[in-house]
Formats: structure tokens, sequence, C-alpha cells
């Protein structure tokens, strides 16, 4: 029996124009009204769930930034959070930048954005922002949840494995982002499938009575520890590859056809 629909959001159930299609939101809706627990797992900061308040309104709780914070939409406030320090930030940047000397890095703490120099687009609006200065004791004071390396010229899936071997001792290191080379980096111990198992585990729900949707590398880890993790058609290769069990493309409500036929 499925005790619990735990979803990725963007390429999952949320366009690039950061809209929930109403059959999708009417399948999470009956799912919820049939008694399972509804669990938004997704890399995105809190800051940034507008998609979900559209759509749902303060619809229970959220885990964000790939795992590094558990935060309830109905009394607006973070649960918990899993934070680096800037030591070792400082650390995968030197690394980062033997490797891709032309990289540029963020830091995404509990309280907003610290972009660096020519991380953002011009012109993009990203919210709350500071300057990231990683030496800066308000990094540690805020408490960095997710670092992000960018690079202006190697490929997403070549910055990876060029960086990878170093960064794994430090950071736990993955990317999400379509059309930009970024990688996301937080805590050794912080995945989406490490939160969503200690959530789970509070509400007496076994990861064999859990469903859960992704469409994205970071996603991998928690289609691989729930009962029947689905990936996206439309998703990344490597994820369609960690998984047996393949959801119709999102441009087709895939999610919304798999909770339709699980409530038949």
């Amino acid at each position: 029996m499925i005790k619990m629909i735990a979803s990725d959001l963007d390429g999952t159930i949320v366009s690039t124009t950061g809209k929930i299609s109403p059959r999708t939101r009417e399948a999470f809706l009956a799912a919820r009204e049939a008694g399972i627990h509804i669990v938004f797992v997704t890399g995105r900061p809190y800051r940034w769930l507008t998609p979900i308040v559209d759509a749902f309104g303060g619809l229970g709780t959220v885990i964000c930034s790939n795992g590094a914070v558990l935060y309830d939409l109905e009394s607006d406030q973070v649960l918990w959070s899993q934070t680096i320090d800037a030591a070792t930030a400082v650390q995968a940047q030197q690394i980062i930048l033997r490797h891709e000397p032309k990289a540029t890095f963020a830091a995404e703490t509990t309280k907003g954005l610290h972009l660096g120099s020519g991380f953002a687009e011009t012109g993009r609006t990203l919210g709350s922002l500071a300057e990231l200065d990683l030496h800066s004791p308000e990094l540690d004071a805020e408490g960095i949840v997710k670092f992000l390396a960018r690079s202006p010229q190697m490929k997403v899936e070549s910055f990876f494995s060029t960086v990878f071997p170093e960064i794994s001792r430090l950071l736990w290191v993955t990317h999400s982002a379509t059309g930009v080379s970024l990688l996301e980096m937080a805590h050794m111990d912080i995945h989406k499938a490490h939160t969503l198992a200690d959530y789970a585990a509070r509400l007496n729900i076994k990861p064999a009575e859990i469903m859960a949707f992704g469409d994205m590398p970071n996603d991998i880890e928690m289609l691989q520890f729930v009962g029947h993790g689905y990936a996206m058609a439309s998703g990344h290769r490597e994820t369609l590859e960690a998984t047996s069990l393949i959801a119709p493309p999102f441009a087709e409500d895939g999610v919304a056809q798999v909770i339709e036929k699980l409530l038949r």
C-alpha cells in the first residue's frame, strides 16, 4: 500500500514557467483526500516555493535545497537544516578553481543567496541577494545549506566528473539544472533520500510504502531509496538508467497519470 508520495518539482511537476498543470494539481489533491501523505522534495530553496503555494496553498512540509532544509509551509518556518561551514566551502572552491579557473560561485544559506562575481546572468532576478564573501562570519551565522559552482565553458557532465573525485571527500555533489553547467554541493550526509528517510520514519512510513518521482541526477538517491521510484521519461539519461520504473514525460502530465492509475 502506498502511504506517501514524494515528488521533485522542476521538470517533474513544475514547468519552465513555474506552473503546475490543473491535472497534476487535481491528482495530488485526490491522493491527499485518499489519505496519502504528500511531500515535495526539491533542490529549490524554501524561498522559491511559489509554484507549490500557488497550486496548493499551505500544503504541509517541503524538503528543500536537496535535503538540507525541512520547511513547513503551513507555519511558514524552517523546521530543520543541515549546514556546512564556510571553511569547507573555501576548500571546495580551491579544488574547483584548480580544474576550472573560470568557475564562479554562490552560497545558499538559511537566510538568502550570496552571489560571487559573475555567477548570475545579467538582469536575472534571484530573490534575496548578498555578495559572496566566504571569509565572512555572516555565512557561518546563517549556515550554508548549498554551495554552488558554475562553469562558463565546460559541459556539466565533464565539470562534474572532473571535480568529483576530490570534492566528494568533502561534500555531497550533484547537478540538476538544465542548460547551465552548475554543480550543487551540500553536507556529506545530505541528499534528498537522506532527509526523506528521516521524515518518513517519523510518520512510521516504510520505504516500500513510498512512491517518488524525479527527473534529474539529484533525484537518483531518492528514487532508489523508495519502493516505487519513477524517473520521468523526459528526464536526464542518468536518472532514467538508475531506476526501472518510468513515468510518462512531463509534457503529458506523467506524474498525474501514475497517481491516477494508483488511485483507480
